[in-house]
């Protein structure tokens, strides 16, 4: 089976986890803030806040920003579900954005028509999650501009897109957003196994995160209450926090794959670009790139239109898996599933999702997908497509 999706560990990756094994420290210590600071430079940003996963740095983002029982807070349906289960953890009310139907990701017209009627109705979002779906940036100035005039925060859900960029700039500066998310999960472009991180350029932001992810204790004794001379307080807990902290082992592994990363982002291109050659001429759509974007390609989507080939995304996807193609559908609309169900959300709510939803494959992506695997993924999809 090919997969979709897998890492790539090396020698070097082996042997940064074995030193820390064989150090002091095992869970939090020197390769945590290393790795945060690595991050937040490779980025331009101010502060990196690493998490055991994606879906841990999505909350404390959300808390942080003071998300809390009755706010509302909206996100795109074409991602996975922790995109959505943030806002539910923190007791907000969910609700979703179509989407546009060219790069798949959240669309700023259809954000501005769902504004103006939540003004009118008195129920706008504190917080807006954009999320960057197989590596390539929502359209951030405009949803920045909408924050501006409609007063909500915004946090970049760049779990795809580690490597990308925007307007000549990486994906993750905050420019546009008050917290970036990126994941580090063994499909993903990089990995520290399981592990997230969150970064900003607010340092107040930044010192929630931090208390959050660990119990809701700090160390800093400009935050304590005061206490009496004779006993020891050389911590206190002032919010209720969780276990969301990185180990260094996770944070070794990390560092390690971070120098490869602009290899990755270059392999990851050419085999896009392969794709593109060589499914050119094929009744498929393939991916649509912004001129003012560079995609990390986390994924390649491919979108089978039945009427241009005279077979639905099923029966391609059924052939691809009987030949071994490990093919994969990201995303279902998270208000389909049935969880989602039970808020009222029906079929049709947002049509575009729906329709790329219908239509919608993923094909292997990954930078150690050799030239003769990908022949083999293109004639078997020739063969499907026949």
């Amino acid at each position: 089976m090919i997969p979709y999706g897998r890492q790539d560990i090396t020698q070097q990756d082996i042997d940064s986890v074995i030193e820390v094994l064989q150090s002091d420290f095992i869970t939090q210590g020197p390769k945590v803030p290393a790795f945060e600071e690595a991050l937040a430079t490779y980025c331009n940003t101010q502060h990196g806040i690493a998490t055991n996963s994606a879906t841990s740095a999505l909350h404390i983002a959300c808390i942080a920003l003071g998300l809390k029982q009755g706010d509302h807070a909206w996100t795109t349906p074409i991602t996975f579900v922790a995109s959505a289960n943030c806002i539910l953890y923190c007791g907000a009310h969910i609700d979703f954005v179509d989407i546009n139907p060219e790069t798949y990701n959240l669309c700023p017209n259809a954000l501005e028509e769902k504004l103006q009627k939540a003004k009118q109705d008195g129920c706008l979002p504190k917080v807006i999650i954009a999320v960057h779906l197989c590596g390539q940036s929502c359209d951030m100035k405009a949803i920045y501009k909408l924050s501006q005039e409609y007063g909500f925060k915004i946090i970049e859900d760049a779990s795809h897109a580690i490597g990308g960029s925007y307007e000549g700039k990486p994906i993750g500066n905050c420019q546009y957003s008050d917290i970036t998310i990126f994941s580090f999960h063994p499909v993903k472009i990089i990995t520290t196994a399981e592990g997230g991180i969150a970064l900003t350029n607010s340092l107040e932001l930044k010192e929630r995160m931090v208390r959050y992810r660990s119990h809701g204790i700090t160390t800093n004794q400009e935050i304590m209450e005061t206490r009496t001379d004779e006993e020891i307080w050389n911590y206190q807990q002032i919010d209720i926090g969780f276990n969301y902290r990185m180990t260094d082992l996770q944070a070794a592994l990390g560092l390690s794959q971070l120098e490869r990363l602009d290899e990755y982002i270059n392999i990851r291109h050419d085999i896009a670009n392969k794709y593109q050659q060589l499914l050119d001429k094929t009744p498929i759509i393939l991916p649509k790139q912004k001129t003012n974007t560079r995609s990390s390609f986390h994924l390649y989507p491919i979108r089978i239109r039945q009427s241009l080939c005279g077979k639905d995304q099923k029966q391609i996807y059924n052939k691809l898996r009987e030949a071994s193609i490990g093919v994969n559908l990201h995303y279902i609309p998270v208000y389909l599933q049935p969880y989602y169900e039970k808020f009222g959300f029906k079929r049709g709510y947002c049509p575009n999702a729906e329709a790329y939803f219908r239509e919608a494959i993923s094909i292997p992506m990954y930078p150690t997908l050799a030239e003769d695997q990908q022949r083999t993924i293109v004639n078997e999809l020739h063969k499907a497509l026949r």
